[in-house]
């Protein structure tokens, strides 16, 4: 079955951090560019850090640059989200996403597959 599992949500205190996992199964990860997106009800969806299916280019929103690293591992068909120094409008339903046509950062119509989303809540 050709899917995108994303784990590692949850709620976490302002100044904390989490990391995010995506696993993908009936497919090879590597062959495709890769990103991450989140959304809050009543909001578009944002693209948050993205990286090109080489690894060399990546793309981050503004509001989490210096905050938030995406990694893949290719041996494990996986791509992650460190998000450090969170904050509460880090909240939102985070979703990683796969494309395979040119790189075209976090913009979300290059991005063809989804996952179902993890929520992340940074509260007190």
């Amino acid at each position: 079955q050709v899917q995108l599992v994303e784990s590692g949500g949850g709620l976490v205190q302002p100044g904390g951090s989490l990391r995010l996992s995506c696993a993908a199964s009936g497919f090879t990860l590597a062959n495709y560019h890769i990103g991450w997106f989140r959304q809050v009800p009543g909001k578009e969806r944002e693209g948050v850090a993205c990286m090109s299916r080489s690894g060399v280019l990546t793309d981050f929103a503004d509001s989490v640059k210096g905050r938030f690293a995406i990694s893949r591992d290719n041996a494990k068909n996986t791509v992650y989200l460190q998000m450090n120094s969170l904050k509460p409008e880090d909240t939102a339903v985070y979703y990683c996403a796969t494309g395979g046509l040119n790189w075209g950062g976090c913009a979300s119509r290059r991005y063809d597959r989804w996952g179902q989303g993890t929520q992340v809540t940074v509260s007190s």
